[in-house]
């Protein structure tokens, strides 16, 4: 069924209430009626006309004000859009830069260079892999969002345990965590079903994990908690460490945003990690926010409708 326009809802819900109320003025004209009664007078079909007349003109003049006025709210919509899509192509072109760079760097080095010695040689090659391994991390975030904001509805979604789900990924990051001297606490109830897509649930926590380690700092700890309410599961996940500025929190999900731009990129992030997890939640039926409590460090609490 086509989505009625924010114009066309206007003009049906005027119309709907002036024909309501016409038909009652019509056929209660005269409060003292009790009773539906025949029109017997000529005064009464008159009246009748003139109502259908009225409504007839209002309807008209109204549906020309609706049909401007979607217009006008789908022009400045393509215009928001193309908008925002000239960011992306610039942010993107801009985040493409550094690794090709790199990449034609180091290869052009070894090629100009056939004799230059073997330690010097293989580290090239692994900064050379680490670049492309980013290349490919940024390509594979890109291809995420696009698939969310042009085609959700081929997101195929099953029955998903986010228990099972998370505790895998506390198994693949338990190395990094390690190395950061942190501690992941896991606090989630066990057999969290949901219905929802195992691609986009498994990047809403990985992100998270990453973030976290990437960025709240050596010897922080990490809780993850749950519960549900109405229908739907409410996550906190929050870390003690360095946190941010405040006035950074309102930014953190826009796409390529970096509070560190320098820091960021040394971590490897593509600066798509936190919009992607707002994007799935989103897609989830659920909504996120952000804050840095007063002990410090970062909270995230979202909802997945359960």
């Amino acid at each position: 069924m086509r989505k009625l326009s924010e114009g066309r809802k206007m003009w049906l819900s005027v119309m709907a209430v002036f024909l309501v109320y016409a038909t009652i003025f019509i056929i209660f004209e005269d409060y003292d009626r009790k009773v539906i009664m025949p029109f017997n007078e000529v005064s009464d079909w008159h009246l009748l006309i003139f109502s259908l007349v009225v409504m007839a003109g209002l309807g008209f003049l109204l549906f020309r004000y609706a049909k401007r006025m979607d217009l006008r709210i789908s022009q400045e919509q393509a215009e928001k859009e193309n908008r925002m899509r000239r960011e992306l192509t610039q942010n993107i072109a801009h985040e493409l830069k550094t690794p090709v760079a790199s990449i034609l760097g180091y290869t052009e080095t070894l090629l100009d260079n056939p004799d230059i010695n073997e330690e010097t040689r293989k580290l090239f090659i692994d900064r050379t892999h680490s670049q492309a391994q980013r290349l490919t991390d940024l390509l594979q975030d890109i291809s995420t969002l696009n698939k969310m904001d042009y085609a959700p509805d081929l997101l195929a979604k099953q029955r998903v345990d986010v228990s099972v789900l998370f505790a895998d990924i506390v198994q693949e990051t338990a190395l990094a965590v390690q190395q950061q001297q942190m501690t992941m606490h896991n606090y989630l109830p066990q057999s969290i079903v949901v219905q929802g897509n195992p691609s986009l649930l498994y990047s809403i926590f990985r992100n998270l994990v990453d973030n976290a380690v990437n960025y709240a700092g050596r010897g922080a700890t990490i809780e993850v908690t749950a519960a549900k309410q109405r229908g739907c599961w409410h996550f906190t996940f929050a870390d003690n460490g360095v946190g941010i500025p405040a006035e950074h929190l309102p930014r953190i999900f826009e796409r390529f945003y970096r509070i560190d731009k320098g820091r960021s990129r040394d971590k490897g992030g593509t600066g798509l990690g936190l919009s992607i997890v707002k994007n799935a939640v989103l897609l989830h039926g659920g909504s996120i926010s952000a804050e840095t409590p007063d002990t410090g460090g970062l909270v995230f609490k979202f909802s997945i409708a359960g």
